[in-house]
């Protein structure tokens, strides 16, 4: 394979830089820039970067051999002052050395896939990891970086393995007596498995949810406080406001973090029946954010909520607690940290059943997967004359674990999952 290099650090100026070389030329490449023999692997060592005669810079160098390194392949990095000259001069040096060239987006991260040191999964994970903004994110990318679908796939599919292998047995006697009764033992595999799945997909919601963040909609009547509510939960002056009744007319997202979880709060227009068209269809379209939102908090006070009613789970608050004494108050900051507390206490209880299943692609593989054991229990029940059948589900199921951590029919979605990685990953 070629030999790759890029900036594996973040772009700027900053104190120092990291610079990446994976393939079979990365140390012969990184030993033609230093002024002196490299040291040991997983030894840093100071030297001066030299082309030409001139010093380049003076870089500490981190050698990794094939095998333990994150791609799997040879590489060297260099971490070298954080100037974008000087990164330029280094990666102008090492582009005009024969067999080395920039890495494509992901192609590092796609070199650790192909070299067996990450599964398809745990791609997705540091992709996650990457993006992550709260600690409830940082927590669920670290379970799938670290391989948690992986694991629990090859358990599912070793339970398959001895399933199909029980049947296969009892396909190769079929003329013979075959002593035991296999199929109370392939019944209880596939109810394993099946069961466990199930479990791990109840769960994709609230994981799902976690990755992309939870949506909370502040609803009540015109003029009770909601984009006061809002800015003062947001700490800015996200919406605009004033004493006219209806003045937000569409919804209203602000981006932020409550009990470590990602928000977005939704401002929606204030709910009664319109007569204005325009506003009308500002209440149409907060009625349908609400009730498509993970939770909603109702501001109540005098005029009553229109066209939409509380539901378990959902948050229920005084209006303009500065003039009632109780309640919140955008205005004032009255209740405000006792609402914070109360929606973080709500989206935990959210995500209490959050597997490891974080993406549809998940979701999709892992129904495959029940769909086959569902055929297989079917005709599990129908007696030794299916069991060709059964086993052929079987191996069924097993296709569909292995393309969850990508070894099976994944490759036309490579190159788009890949693509959102930076250069240097």
């Amino acid at each position: 394979m070629d030999t790759i290099f890029a900036l594996a650090s973040a772009r700027g100026k900053a104190g120092v830089a990291v610079i990446r070389v994976s393939g079979p030329d990365a140390f012969g490449a990184v030993a033609a820039l230093c002024d002196r023999p490299l040291p040991p692997p997983r030894q840093a060592g100071l030297r001066r970067l030299v082309q030409d005669g001139q010093v380049l810079d003076e870089a500490l160098v981190l050698l990794f051999e094939a095998g333990v390194s994150f791609t799997g392949e040879a590489v060297a990095e260099l971490q070298v002052h954080g100037s974008a000259a000087v990164v330029q001069a280094v990666l102008r040096a090492l582009a005009g050395r024969y067999g080395l060239r920039l890495a494509e987006a992901g192609e590092f991260t796609r070199r650790a896939l192909e070299n067996g040191r990450l599964d398809l999964a745990q791609v997705e994970g540091l992709a996650d990891l990457i993006e992550a903004e709260t600690e409830a994110q940082r927590r669920q990318a670290m379970r799938v970086l670290s391989g948690a679908i992986g694991q629990r796939a090859e358990d599912w599919r070793k339970k398959l393995v001895r399933a199909a292998a029980l049947l296969e047995a009892t396909i190769d006697f079929a003329d013979e007596d075959v002593p035991v009764d296999v199929t109370p033992e392939v019944g209880a595999l596939v109810e394993a498995v099946r069961a466990d799945l199930a479990r791990e997909l109840d769960g994709a919601r609230a994981a799902e949810r976690v990755r992309d963040g939870f949506e909370v909609a502040i609803v009540g009547a015109p003029n009770a406080g909601k984009s006061t509510l809002l800015n003062a939960l947001a700490g800015r002056d996200a919406a605009i406001t004033s004493d006219i009744a209806g003045t937000t007319r569409d919804v209203i997202e602000v981006r932020m973090e409550i009990g470590g979880q990602a928000v977005t709060l939704l401002d929606t227009a204030g709910l009664r029946d319109a007569e204005d068209a325009v506003e009308r269809i500002g209440v149409e379209r907060g009625i349908a954010r609400a009730v498509a939102a993970d939770l909603r908090v109702f501001l109540v006070g005098d005029d009553p909520v229109a066209g939409l009613e509380p539901v378990a789970g959902d948050i229920t608050v005084r209006a303009k607690g500065d003039l009632h004494g109780d309640g919140v108050s955008g205005l004032t900051g009255q209740g405000i940290p006792e609402l914070i507390d109360a929606i973080g206490m709500r989206l935990e209880g959210l995500t209490a059943g959050a597997g490891i299943v974080t993406r549809e692609r998940h979701r999709q593989f892992m129904g495959r997967a029940i769909g086959a054991l569902d055929s297989a229990r079917v005709e599990l029940e129908r007696g030794a004359v299916r069991t060709e059948i059964v086993a052929d589900e079987l191996r069924s199921a097993s296709r569909a674990l292995e393309g969850l951590v990508g070894r099976v029919d994944v490759e036309n979605l490579l190159d788009e999952i890949f693509a959102s990685f930076c250069i240097g990953k």
